[in-house]
C-alpha cells in the first residue's frame, strides 16, 4: 500500500523538482550573469513594440520595411566605423571585387556626363563577342532610356550585372556616329583580377602590383611569382599602394610563401573570440628572396596584415607613407532575405603584439583623418607623424608602433614641386579624365597601332596631347594659366598621358607607366643594389628618410577622380 502511495506521487515530485530547478536557474542567470539575455530580451521587445505601435497607430501610412532598412546602418554605426549592414540589392556588388568572378557582360565602364562609357572590354568576354567595343556610349538598356541622373555606377551594375546566361539588349551610340545602334548581349562569368601588374623593373628585379586580397589573390600572385621566375628575378617588390584590403586568409597565404617556419604571421581575438594565432608552415619558396613591400596612406586591412608581418618578422622593408590603420576583424552575417551585415568580431595584431588600429571615437575625425593628415604635413614629413599608440620592437628589436598604421622603415614623402592651384583643380576636376576620354575616342584608330608604352608615349608627346588639354581645360571653365602651366608640366604631362596609355592598352601598362620615375620604386631599386633589403638589428631609417626626401621629388600618384566599374 506504501509503494503504491509512492508510486501515485513521484510525477508530482519530478514536476516540483522541474520547477524549483528553472526558478533557481532564473536567479542565478539574472543575478550573476547581469540579467544580460533579460536585457537583450527587453530591449529586443522595446523595438519591436515600436515598430507595431508606428504600424497601428502613426498618422500616416509607413512602410515598415523601410524603415528598418533605414534603422540598420543607423544602429550599425554607432559600434564602430566598419560593422555595416548591406542590402539584398547591394549584397552581390559589394562581394564582387574579392570573388574570382562575377556574372555580367565583361565591360570596364565610367559613368561621365550622366552616361555609360565604355572604358574596356575584356577580351573573348560576351560583350566583346557581341560586338562592344571599347568607346560605345551606352544610353539604352532593354528598350528603355538609361542616360541622366539616375545612371550612376550602382544602378549601372544593378543593370548589366545578372545571372549567368541570361541577356541583356543594349542601345549603344558609337563614335562618329548618330544612330542608335542594339546589340545583345548574353551574360556570363567574368573573371576579376587581384594581380594587376607582373613585371621585371630591371634584369634581376620583379614588381606586382595586388589591387585587394580576394579569393584568387594568392594563386594569382603564385602565377605572376613563376613568371618572373622564368625571367630570374632575384629581388621583389610587392606593391600594396592604394590596397583597400580584403580577405585576411589571402594575406595569410602570401605572407606565407616568405617567412620561415613557426613565424607568426598574425594573431585575432574578440570578446566572444579566444585568440587565434597563423604561423607560417615553413613550405614557402621565397623565403630567403630580398624583400620589398609598398605601402601609402590608402593601403588597409589585409594590406597591413602582409606589411606588418614582413616588418615585426625584420623579413623585408616597408617603404613608402604611413598605412591606413584599420586593424578591425568583420564577419559577414546573411539574413533571410539575403541582406547581411559585417560586424565587428576581434582585433587582429601583427606578430609584435600591436593592433595598428587607428582611433575611431569621434566618427567624424576618423573619416575625416587622411584630409587631417594631409594637412598636417604627414605626406611631405617624417616628422609630422603622430604616433598614438605604444611602441613594440620587432624580432631584431626595431622600435614599431601601434595604434594607427604601419609606418614604413623607410619614409617616401610626396613633394610640392611643380604642384600650383592649376594642376590641383585640372586634375580633382576631373577634366584630365573627361579629356583622356575624348582624345583616346576621337583618335582611337591610330592610337590602337601602339603596343608598348615607351612608343605611346613618344607619339603623344609629338602630338603636343598637353596643348590639347590646355584648350580643353579653358573651355571648360579652368582659365589658362601659362606660368601655372609651365611650372606643372612634367606633372600635367605625366597625368594626361597616363590616362591615355590606360585607355588605350591596360591596367599594367599604366602602371609600368607611372612606375617609370617613381620615388618609391626608385628607392626599392636601391636597396637591392646597396644589398640592405633586410633591415639590421635596431637600424634607424631617419637619416636615409631625410636623404631620400632630398633626392627624390614626389609625385602624386594619378588614380584620378572617377570611379572605374565593372559589369
Amino acid at each position: 500500500m506504501s509503494k503504491n502511495r509512492t508510486n501515485r506521487y513521484t510525477p508530482l515530485w519530478m514536476a516540483l523538482c522541474v520547477v524549483l530547478g528553472i526558478m533557481v536557474g532564473s536567479f542565478y542567470a539574472n543575478h550573476f550573469s547581469g540579467n544580460r539575455l533579460n536585457i537583450i530580451n527587453t530591449s529586443g521587445n522595446k523595438l519591436n513594440n515600436l515598430l507595431h505601435i508606428i504600424d497601428d497607430q502613426y498618422v500616416d501610412t509607413v512602410n515598415i520595411n523601410e524603415l528598418v532598412e533605414k534603422a540598420m546602418p543607423q544602429i550599425l554605426g554607432e559600434l564602430d566605423p566598419h560593422s555595416v549592414y548591406i542590402t539584398a540589392r547591394d549584397g552581390q556588388i559589394a562581394n564582387d571585387d574579392l570573388r574570382g568572378s562575377f556574372s555580367g557582360i565583361g565591360i570596364e565602364f565610367v559613368v561621365r556626363q550622366d552616361t555609360i562609357r565604355v572604358q574596356n572590354v575584356i577580351g573573348n568576354g560576351p560583350a566583346e563577342r557581341a560586338g562592344v567595343i571599347a568607346g560605345d556610349k551606352i544610353v539604352e538598356v532593354d528598350d528603355s532610356s538609361f542616360v541622366g541622373k539616375k545612371v550612376t555606377n550602382e544602378e549601372a551594375m544593378h543593370h548589366l550585372k545578372g545571372p549567368k546566361d541570361t541577356k541583356v539588349k543594349l542601345g549603344i551610340v558609337r563614335y562618329g556616329e548618330k544612330k542608335i545602334r542594339h546589340i545583345t548581349v548574353t551574360r556570363g562569368e567574368i573573371p576579376t583580377k587581384s594581380v594587376t601588374a607582373c613585371y621585371m623593373l630591371d634584369e634581376h628585379s620583379g614588381y606586382i602590383k595586388i589591387k585587394n586580397f580576394g579569393e584568387n589573390t594568392y594563386p594569382e600572385l603564385l602565377i605572376a611569382l613563376a613568371k618572373l621566375s622564368q625571367q630570374s628575378f632575384g629581388n621583389l617588390v610587392i606593391d600594396l599602394r592604394s590596397n583597400t584590403g580584403g580577405y585576411l586568409e589571402s594575406a595569410v597565404q602570401i605572407a606565407n610563401e616568405f617567412l620561415s617556419k613557426g613565424q607568426l604571421i598574425v594573431y585575432t581575438e574578440g570578446r566572444r573570440y579566444p585568440r587565434q594565432e597563423y604561423r607560417a608552415d615553413g613550405r614557402g619558396s621565397y623565403q630567403q628572396i630580398p624583400l620589398v613591400i609598398l605601402v601609402d596612406e590608402i593601403s588597409a586591412s589585409a594590406s597591413e596584415i602582409l606589411a606588418g608581418a614582413i616588418q615585426d618578422n625584420d623579413r623585408g622593408t616597408i617603404v613608402g607613407r604611413r598605412s591606413f590603420g584599420k586593424g578591425l576583424v568583420q564577419k559577414p552575417m546573411e539574413f533571410s532575405d539575403h541582406s547581411m551585415i559585417r560586424l565587428t568580431i576581434a582585433r587582429y595584431y601583427t606578430p609584435s603584439g600591436r593592433c595598428i588600429q587607428k582611433p575611431y571615437d569621434d566618427s567624424k575625425s576618423y573619416e575625416e583623418d587622411w584630409i587631417n593628415r594631409y594637412q598636417h604635413g604627414e605626406f611631405f614629413s617624417q616628422d609630422s607623424i603622430k604616433h598614438t599608440g605604444p611602441a613594440y620592437h620587432t624580432a631584431n628589436g626595431r622600435v614599431v608602433y601601434g595604434g594607427g598604421g604601419i609606418t614604413p622603415d623607410i619614409f617616401v614623402p610626396e613633394d610640392t614641386l611643380g604642384m600650383t592651384s592649376y594642376y590641383k583643380e585640372a586634375s580633382m576636376s576631373g577634366l584630365i579624365l573627361q579629356f583622356a576620354y575624348n582624345y583616346t575616342d576621337e583618335h582611337r584608330s591610330k592610337l590602337s597601332t601602339f603596343d608598348e608604352v615607351k612608343e605611346l608615349e613618344t607619339y603623344l608627346k609629338k602630338q603636343n596631347t598637353l596643348e590639347e588639354f590646355v584648350s580643353f581645360a579653358d573651355k571648360n571653365g579652368l582659365k589658362r594659366r601659362n606660368l601655372m602651366i609651365q611650372k606643372s608640366r612634367k606633372l600635367l604631362e605625366r597625368f594626361v598621358y597616363s590616362r591615355i596609355i590606360y585607355n588605350i592598352l591596360n591596367d599594367q601598362a599604366w602602371t609600368e607607366y607611372l612606375n617609370q620615375d617613381d620615388p618609391a620604386v626608385m628607392e626599392a631599386l636601391r636597396l637591392f643594389r646597396s644589398g640592405t633589403a633586410f633591415p639590421k638589428k635596431g637600424a634607424s631609417d631617419t637619416k636615409i628618410a631625410k636623404k631620400v626626401a632630398m633626392l627624390f621629388d614626389g609625385r602624386i600618384r594619378m588614380t584620378g577622380t572617377t570611379r572605374i566599374a565593372h559589369a
